[in-house]
């Protein structure tokens, strides 16, 4: 029997460890050239079922934070609204924790790069050693630099601000931004989005949403259908943009 989806716990293992739960000790060399969802038994019987784990999975149950993460419900968002696909060069302030650079790194794919910049060389450090974890290292840069100083990189499709102050630097995204590239501004008050307002007012920046997503997860019991007692409401503002000007 699978197990009940309202009691399922989720962690991330390495194939070939010895993983050690409430339920038992898993031996996870028994999934060496085993298909995706192989249940697994261990010492004590219990049961789980293996799954390759998704980006999602990552940030939610796997990364090591120091900093409040980007969530999964406004990076699916931003993938389809900035265009994220594979091949797209992204650049990234700040690094944080390295939620939404793991995101970026699972969506640009091999022909793709993300560049991420953080001031704090402890957080690009905690940065560097999730997205390591993920096997996605090949895919990002890191870069220790106050963005003050501006970006390196030039023509990137999407610019993404995920610090306290953007507003402060938006001139800095637009030179590493191509003509027709979308800036991404993430930040979780009112009054951060009216000050990035009014600093785009007098830029070459077009096409301007700002959103707000909220997600709201229900019991999946088709006998009782309700929505869980908890839900993850505001989290964050989005904030898009498009440069224009051919320049």
């Amino acid at each position: 029997m699978p197990p009940d989806p309202e009691k399922a716990q989720r962690w991330i293992a390495q194939v070939g460890e010895k993983f050690s739960t409430a339920e038992g000790v898993f031996d996870l060399s028994e999934l060496e050239g085993q298909l995706p969802g192989t249940p697994l038994h261990s010492h004590l019987g219990q049961t789980l079922l293996a799954f390759r784990p998704t980006p999602a999975d990552w940030v939610l149950h796997a990364i090591k934070r120091q900093t409040q993460v980007t969530y999964p419900k406004e990076m699916g968002y931003l993938f389809v609204r900035a265009g994220v696909v594979p091949g797209s060069i992204v650049v990234e302030s700040g690094s944080g924790s390295g939620a939404s650079t793991v995101m970026f790194a699972f969506a640009v794919g091999d022909t793709g790069h993300v560049y991420s910049y953080e001031r704090r060389p402890e957080f690009a450090e905690l940065a560097r050693h999730n997205v390591e974890r993920a096997g996605l290292s090949h895919r990002v840069t890191f870069k220790v630099r106050d963005i003050a100083e501006g970006f390196e990189e030039r023509d990137a499709d999407v610019v993404f601000l995920d610090v306290r102050e953007p507003w402060l630097y938006l001139p800095q995204a637009l030179n590493t931004l191509a003509s027709g590239g979308t800036l991404v501004v993430l930040v979780p008050t009112t009054n951060q989005v009216s000050e990035t307002l009014r600093a785009m007012q007098d830029l070459p920046l077009v096409d301007i949403e700002v959103s707000e997503l909220l997600l709201r997860h229900y019991k999946p019991n088709p006998d009782r259908l309700r929505p869980e007692d908890r839900m993850v409401a505001h989290t964050a503002f989005l904030l898009f943009a498009r440069k224009w000007g051919g320049r």
